[in-house]
Parts: C-alpha cells; sequence; structure tokens
C-alpha cells in the first residue's frame, strides 16, 4: 500500500500525541517507547577492528552481525532531528509505504524509490555508508521515521545494511533454511505477543536491539522483521 501526504502531517503526531516531556532533545526531539527490548542479544558484533577480508570471511554470505564505530554520521545525525527534518522537509510530499495492511495505521514512513531523490539529495549527501561492499553489488537508500510499535513483518531480499540514527529498533532474523512462523498481514508487535512467547528455545530467532550508531549487516535471502521501540529515525543501505 503507497499514499502521498506531506512530511509535516505525519511528524506531528509523533510529538503531540505524548505527553510534554518525554521527547528528549538528546534524541533529537522524538518520543521514547515502552515496547521492551530482548533479554539477551544473540547477534554477533564487531567494532572498527573488522576488517574488510574478515568480514567476506565471516559474515557477508553466511550471518548477520552489528558493527559499531566503522563510520561516523555525527553530521547526518544532526540533520535527523524532529526540527532538522521539519525545517528542511516539512512541507515536502513523500510517498508512505508498507509492508502489510495493518502497520499502514501505525505512522510509519519508508522513503523508496518513487520520492523524488533530487529533493532528498542533500541530507543523503551527509550519510556515510558502511565501509563494507560485497562484489557485484551497488546500494540503494531507504530512509525512514517510525512511531513506537510500528515494524516490519518477516520477510526476506538481497543483502544490506540498517543503521538506527535515533530511538531503538528489535530485529529478529532467520536463516533462508528457516521459514519463520508468522501472517503476512499480523504486525511484529502482534508476532511478538501472539506467538514468539510458544517457540521452543531451538526455534525462536536470532534477535537484538539496535541502538543509535550501530548497524546491522544481514546476508542475502535470510528472513528478518522489525520492530521500532522508540520513535525511530532510520537508514538503510540494500546491496542490489
Amino acid at each position: 500500500m503507497a499514499a502521498a501526504r506531506r512530511l509535516l502531517s505525519l511528524l506531528l503526531p509523533l510529538a503531540w500525541a505524548w505527553p510534554e516531556g518525554c521527547a528528549d532533545p538528546l534524541d533529537g526531539g522524538w518520543p521514547a517507547g515502552a515496547v521492551p527490548e530482548e533479554e539477551r542479544c544473540s547477534v554477533e558484533r564487531a567494532d572498527a577492528s573488522l576488517t574488510y577480508s574478515l568480514f567476506l570471511q565471516r559474515f557477508a554470505f553466511s550471518r548477520p552481525v552489528i558493527l559499531r564505530g566503522v563510520t561516523d554520521n555525527s553530521a547526518f545525525r544532526a540533520l535527523c532531528t524532529r526540527e532538522k527534518l521539519l525545517e528542511a522537509f516539512g512541507a515536502r510530499p513523500v510517498r508512505l509505504s508498507t509492508a502489510n495492511t495493518y502497520s499502514y495505521r501505525k505512522d510509519t514512513l519508508y522513503f523508496f524509490g518513487d520520492n523524488n531523490v533530487t529533493e532528498w539529495g542533500p541530507l543523503f549527501q551527509r550519510y556515510v555508508p558502511p565501509p563494507f561492499s560485497i562484489p557485484g553489488t551497488s546500494p540503494a537508500y531507504s530512509f525512514g521515521v517510525a512511531g513506537s510499535g510500528s515494524g516490519v513483518p518477516f520477510h526476506w531480499h538481497g543483502p544490506g545494511y540498517s543503521e538506527v540514527i535515533f530511538g531503538r529498533k528489535r530485529w529478529f532474523l532467520y536463516p533462508p533454511e528457516k521459514t519463520p512462523h508468522f501472517h503476512p498481514n499480523e504486525t511484529t508487535l502482534a508476532w511478538l505477543h501472539r506467538t514468539y512467547p510458544a517457540l521452543p528455545p531451538a526455534e525462536r530467532p536470532l534477535e537484538c536491539t539496535l541502538r543509535p550508531g550501530e548497524v546491522l549487516f544481514f546476508p542475502d535471502r535470510w528472513w528478518h522483521a522489525t520492530l521500532n521501540l522508540d520513535t525511530s529515525v532510520f537508514i538503510s543501505t540494500f546491496l542490489g
């Protein structure tokens, strides 16, 4: 489903719906949420000491990894506060795209190719993508602002990265050969409440919560679902 709306009409309710003081200026003016994190992160982490050759050997074609400290996106982050986004793009029309019928009601905004890349170019030019490429692929960006409790249900596609700029985003991942139990028109939050608790330990996904400055790499054809714990600003780099 897709619909054109002005950015201002999407972002203002994300602040007005919360009591005064809930949006911490240190979090870019975006309100915090009450959706819980996982008990234990089960996705491997790596820091700036990870080399490109080791990335290709250990992760690029086999399993996800969370990277921290591999890029400095402080300049991009400064442009993604609620105040700055409204100032620069509040009057711009954007195309709202969602993964299922119900997530459309959660005020989830995604930037896809139907939007005017020229208008958003100055923002994207300040983003520093992860340094590790996959041979034979080229990058494409997807930028988003999403309310607490929203997310994308399980799906898969080619490899890519996802970085959280503000807020927290919880990820659930399965390898290609392990199809998760889910309904395509059920939100991730509903899946977490209804299906997740009954899963035996051996059938639970890899999972972790991304925080600002952390980048998740997911390999080709890995199943994944996301859940925004706070109002989140994020950018993904798809390697097609």
